[in-house]
């Protein structure tokens, strides 16, 4: 009976997990305003959409576009969505602080909508009382990489399997270990007032390494090991066009670091 009760409250909580729903967003900044973007953020926006449901995740800068600012929040599930943004843009702290932050904002219509692969690929980061107060020294951090596949099919046919049983090892023996990875979360965007790239099928994955020489390093050994074997190959036949990928700075503030 024990060992049933422990099942079914394990089962409980992969489905709690994989209910989860993050926001990858990317923010064209017009020139030379991104520090002065993330001292707003940083400084008065974070706290109050974590009040009313949301978790901020992290804030980067993006080191191959000095006008990019990118971030990611993450949700219990679709309906919290849509109950915590109605809060938060209809609340005191964006209402008293939206006048600083949008004119900084060229386009932030680059959105990506996003569900764990599967339930044990969920991004885990420090909890909110660890972020570094405002005006802090924080923890020193690493470079955080986001790589974005874009694929013919839902990732569901056959690209999910094959990335947890092929490419991760191959990822982790080249140094860059998979944090967690999700793919398109499918249900309509219950928030029209932001709008989210909808119908994309890809698949996001998320590293860590000690920095941009490392992180080098380690995609010359992976694409030493891909060229190898027919995994490569495998991986490019997925693929609809070319990935991006994120190689990213945290502020000072954010959790993933």
């Amino acid at each position: 009976m024990r060992g049933l009760l422990l099942l079914l409250l394990g089962l409980a909580a992969m489905t709690v997990q994989a209910e989860t729903v993050i926001e990858l967003r990317q923010y064209k900044i017009f020139p030379g305003k991104r520090d002065q973007m993330i001292d707003v953020f940083d400084g008065k926006l974070i706290e109050g959409q974590e009040a009313v449901g949301m978790r901020v995740l992290g804030q980067f800068r993006a080191l191959d576009d000095p006008n990019r600012f990118v971030w990611m929040r993450e949700f219990p599930n679709m309906d919290a969505r849509g109950q915590a943004l109605t809060a938060f843009y209809t609340g005191p702290v964006w209402m008293a602080h939206r006048g600083e932050a949008n004119p900084l904002l060229e386009d932030n219509d680059n959105v990506l909508l996003l569900r764990p692969a599967t339930a044990e690929l969920g991004l885990v980061s420090q909890p909110a009382s660890a972020r570094a107060k405002v005006g802090s020294q924080p923890a020193s951090a690493g470079m955080f990489v986001a790589t974005i596949y874009y694929l013919w099919k839902d990732p569901a046919e056959g690209f999910t399997q094959f990335f947890r049983s092929r490419l991760t090892s191959e990822l982790a023996a080249a140094g860059l270990p998979v944090l967690g990875a999700y793919v398109t979360e499918p249900t309509p965007n219950n928030f029209p007032r932001l709008p989210v790239r909808q119908g994309e099928k890809v698949f996001v994955w998320f590293t860590r390494v000690a920095d941009a020489a490392a992180y080098d390093k380690a995609r010359e050994t992976l694409n030493t090991r891909l060229r190898g074997g027919s995994l490569g190959a495998e991986l490019a036949d997925y693929q609809e066009r070319q990935s991006q990928v994120l190689r990213l700075s945290p502020t000072s503030r954010s959790l993933l670091r």
